[in-house]
């Protein structure tokens, strides 16, 4: 497949439809405080894909190429690059004057060990080293790749904001041991994290780098660009209660509520000075992740019941509230409203919901009271309201749920257990990815059956894989289409997670911040004032 064809889907429309005092002013200092959706649990953003890590990369380091508002790959850190032996090598070259946060220069040798450690764990990143015969350093500022094949996608793949963050950092903290995440954070982005200052489940502190040197050129777009500070100070204070959390808002405590619930919406809009806008255009998708090692979701069937078990519609207006400009139903494995998303399968979806027929589908599939494991973090609304419906659902066609309360962290920590429940393990959890990361097969992170190796749930399936694979190698869109809903179909009979519908990304802030960003949440560009 062509880089043009890929951009040219990533770029397509998503759909329009979708307490302290403040000190600023009092000490000078050009400073904003963030409510995010989570606290911080894990620092190393090749560890977790977990959207508030993501977030805090995205201040402290920085990614040799950013990704545009319109999904396109712009050099970040590298000056240029070079594509030669029929593309077989491509050769980097980095900026001058580069920094990390404790003062030693970024040099080619650190980008080199950063990619081999997020190719380790990256689902993209693994395929890129799969097809690279050699990643080294010929020199301080050059990074170069031999390469068994063209691979056109290598800025696209270094630079997406789907999945793990490819962050660059010193070669003596990304040659440490690929089974731990480290917590010693050093980046080269426009903000240094203070560890000190960091208290868990309260606040995490960023400062800006004096150092950084922003990229020359074209305006900031997305995670590309030139990354101005023209903040001191970001401080993320952690505030799980919704109604707290918008009185903060209200009341000048705060300057930016990330992801306020549906309900909470109709107080923030009366408030003055506050604007609610949408974050990003291609809303949140919701899934029931699914443990295809262990309990009832290991069996076919059963997750095809749970399948049409659950109402879309009865999820996302738990999450999103009753109007329906802020949610949408009938959501297959591919983001609305973009070139993919296709009607294969959705069946599955719409049927009528017959109880007694769910109970006798789920009887003949061999359940027969064993109890299904249901995590949901009590810390995120959004994720608690969908997780409780879901839950209902599947309880009143006839499982036996366990619907375990837990904060997010720990959440995070548990679902990388592959063990039975009874040791700690897990059946079932709900999350959202914004809409970008289901675009297409290179992208999404879901829609895999790559078995132990793949993504959270493990979901093994090789009609799925050679069937991503053909996307990978249609010659037109409408080869594409063809192959995605091919795999669409597939992904409807083998269930690697269950769609749960789409809902809007709203966020709320001050009145007297200009320059928010739209897409990821990122620090740079915004201004007082």
């Amino acid at each position: 497949m062509h880089r043009r064809q890929l951009l040219s889907l990533a770029g397509a429309s998503i759909g329009a439809s979708l307490a302290s005092p403040r000190l600023g002013a009092a000490q000078g200092q050009r400073l904003l405080r963030f409510v995010p959706h989570a606290d911080l649990a894990v620092v190393d953003p090749v560890w977790t894909t977990a959207y508030v890590t993501r977030n805090h990369a995205y201040l402290v380091f920085d990614t040799l190429y950013g990704m545009d508002a319109a999904y396109n790959p712009q050099p970040q850190m590298v000056a240029g690059h070079a594509v030669e032996e029929d593309g077989r090598r491509w050769t980097l070259t980095l900026r001058e004057g580069l920094a990390f946060h404790d003062g030693t220069p970024v040099l080619a040798r650190d980008c080199v060990a950063s990619i081999r450690r997020w190719g380790r764990r990256d689902d993209l990143g693994r395929t890129l080293l799969s097809i690279t015969d050699e990643l080294f350093a010929p020199d301080d500022r050059t990074i170069a790749f031999r390469l068994k094949r063209p691979f056109p996608l290598l800025p696209f793949v270094l630079g997406k904001t789907s999945g793990l963050v490819c962050a660059m950092m010193p070669a003596r903290i990304a040659e440490g041991s690929p089974d731990k995440a480290f917590t010693e954070v050093v980046g080269s982005g426009p903000f240094r994290f203070r560890a000190d200052e960091r208290v868990a489940g309260d606040r995490v502190v960023y400062e800006r780098f004096a150092a950084y040197r922003p990229r020359e050129g074209a305006a900031a777009s997305g995670t590309a660009g030139p990354k101005i500070a023209h903040l001191d100070r970001v401080e993320w204070k952690v505030i799980s209660d919704a109604s707290t959390a918008a009185s903060a808002l209200r009341a000048g405590e705060v300057d930016w509520y990330e992801l306020p619930g549906a309900d909470i919406l109709p107080l923030l809009r009366r408030g003055r000075d506050i604007k609610v806008e949408t974050l990003d255009p291609s809303g949140y998708i919701g899934s029931l992740r699914l443990n295809h090692l262990h309990g009832p979701a290991a069996n076919r069937e059963v997750r095809r019941a749970m399948v049409a078990a659950i109402s879309q519609a009865d999820v996302v207006m738990a999450s999103a509230g009753t109007d329906p400009a802020l949610w949408k139903a009938g959501v297959g494995f591919f983001c609305p409203d973009t070139p993919l998303a296709n009607d294969a399968g959705l069946s599955a979806l719409t049927g009528p919901r017959d109880k007694a027929a769910l109970r006798g589908a789920l009887q003949s599939a061999g359940l027969s009271g064993e109890k299904l494991v249901f995590m949901t973090p009590s810390d995120i609304q959004l994720n608690n309201s969908a997780s409780e419906v879901a839950a209902d659902a599947l309880r009143q066609a006839g499982m036996n749920v366990d619907l375990q309360a837990m904060d997010w962290g720990t959440m995070l920590q548990r679902r990388n257990k592959k063990e039975p429940a009874s040791q700690g393990g897990w059946h079932a959890y709900v999350a959202f990815n914004t809409g970008s990361d289901m675009l297409n097969p290179a992208v999404h992170p879901l829609l895999r059956g790559d078995g132990a190796s793949g993504a959270y749930g493990w979901s093994e399936d090789p009609a799925i894989e050679r069937l991503r694979e053909a996307w990978f190698a249609a010659p037109d869109l409408a080869a594409q289409q063809a192959a995605a809903r091919q795999l669409q179909e597939e992904a409807f009979g083998h269930v690697p997670y269950i769609p749960l519908g789409q809902v809007a990304q709203l966020t709320a802030y001050r009145g007297d911040l200009n320059g928010m960003p739209r897409g990821v949440p990122v620090f740079w560009g915004i201004r007082r004032g």
